[in-house]
């Protein structure tokens, strides 16, 4: 997945809540990171992508 596709399903799936969720909400499945440590820390996309999907009962694609 590239970056560009994950920010893409992040806002069509959150809307407006999605750059506040990335900077602030903390999952167990990233470690205890949010979206955005999770990207500065080098976690594939797609595994965070995984992590949001599961948190927020998404569908993963």
């Amino acid at each position: 997945m590239r970056l560009q596709d994950f920010w893409e399903r992040m806002r069509e799936e959150l809307g407006p809540l999605a750059d506040s969720f990335s900077r602030d909400h903390v999952m167990s499945d990233l470690g205890g990171r949010t979206v955005m440590e999770a990207l500065r820390d080098g976690i594939d996309v797609k595994d965070i992508w995984a992590a949001v999907a599961r948190d927020r009962e998404l569908p993963f694609f």
